[in-house]
């Protein structure tokens, strides 16, 4: 009698790298992404374990793909730098995002942010952000045991993983690094750049003229038999 052979396979689960929404809905919130994740950036850029990134997807659990969240921005304290397709925690060392930062658009809805912080929660985040650009409205959590819970003066507060400052002005919202530099646009950071660039050429042109009247001074006196040097 022959004995049929059995193959007990088990499948592999697949963590995708995108959960095929977009980004953001409208300029204004794309605008506001870019700027705190390119900031945190540069602020971290010297650290080699702090890991940031936008729109990107996290699965805090192994064995379930179900299971995940993409903040629109994260940071990740004691974790290298480097590309990923995704955030798997376990991989990780099992560490978990500490700061999220969400940018509402209008097609945000209650329920939908009410998950995600109760994800948040869940998932060990110790702060939580979210800005209303449209509205001007900014709030946040941090962890206190096992919540999130609001922060009841948010502005000036300033972030005890980050080290920056949150002002909430009439207009907008302004964050400050702890040297006091504020967040820039990427535009900004450029037009900053030109400036910074165009000094430094004014300065070196007037060191140059400086050199020049020095120069000819020294031959004038050489001229008349007298060593300037």
């Amino acid at each position: 009698m022959i004995k049929q052979l059995t193959t007990d396979t088990k499948s592999e689960i697949i963590y995708p790298d995108s959960d095929g929404q977009l980004m953001a809905d409208n300029t204004k919130q794309f605008r506001w992404i870019v700027t705190i994740k390119e900031n945190l950036e540069i602020l971290f850029a010297e650290v080699a374990d702090i890991f940031v990134a936008g729109d990107f997807l996290w699965y805090p659990m192994e064995g379930n793909n179900k299971i995940r969240q993409a903040p629109d921005v994260m940071v990740v304290f004691g974790r290298p730098k480097g590309d990923r397709g995704s955030y798997k925690q376990w991989e990780e060392n099992n560490i978990a995002p500490q700061v999220i930062f969400e940018i509402l658009s209008p097609g945000n809805r209650p329920q939908e942010m009410t998950r995600k912080l109760l994800f948040y929660q869940q998932y060990g985040v110790e702060e939580y952000y979210i800005y209303d650009p449209d509205e001007n409205d900014f709030v946040g959590s941090t962890r206190v045991g096992n919540s999130l819970e609001a922060i009841p003066e948010i502005n000036g507060w300033v972030s005890p993983r980050l080290g920056i400052r949150f002002e909430l002005t009439a207009e907008t919202l302004e964050i400050y690094r702890p040297d006091g530099n504020k967040f820039l646009t990427p535009v900004e950071l450029y037009r900053l750049r030109e400036q910074e660039k165009q000094r430094a050429e004014q300065i070196q042109q007037q060191l140059d003229q400086e050199k020049q009247r020095a120069d000819r001074l020294a031959e004038m006196l050489r001229q008349k038999g007298i060593n300037p040097d």
